[in-house]
């Protein structure tokens, strides 16, 4: 039975401080006996000899918040989950920050190890949000999702 979800875009990285205090606030919902979180992190890729600096995100937020819905409303369907929270970047993101952030709750530990890798699938090919990747030279091209 799900209690609560939500999607929240942050302008810029999302902080370990936030991210702590997400799990903090978890540990008063004594029903829960397993989460698991999902950190997407800026990569330093090389591509055609440029090293990438940051990604600038971008979105169709309205559009990506109901996809959003739409991804958390299957995701309670198919898995007994507790809650989930959904956070990703809009802006600029440097290398070695954290641009993605999901954390599912249950009960039990083998639905939250299902529940996130198809969640965050879903978000990488379903969601309507962009990535520029800016080089080190400050020039850019836009991301391809793999």
């Amino acid at each position: 039975m799900k209690t609560t979800y939500k999607n929240v875009f942050k302008q810029g990285p999302i902080s370990s401080e936030f991210i702590g205090a997400s799990i903090a606030k978890h540990q008063s919902k004594t029903g829960i006996g397993a989460h698991n979180i999902f950190l997407g992190q800026v990569r330093a890729d090389e591509i055609d000899g440029k090293a990438v600096a940051a990604i600038e995100y971008t979105a169709y937020e309205e559009m990506a918040n109901k996809k959003f819905h739409d991804i958390r409303e299957t995701t309670f369907e198919k898995f007994n989950l507790t809650c989930m929270h959904i956070y990703h970047s809009l802006g600029t993101v440097k290398t070695g920050e954290i641009c993605l952030f999901v954390f599912v709750s249950s009960p039990r530990r083998k639905d939250v190890f299902k529940a996130l890798e198809y969640v965050v699938e879903a978000i990488k090919k379903e969601a309507p949000v962009f990535g520029k990747e800016i080089f080190e030279d400050q020039s850019h091209q836009w991301k391809v999702n793999s």
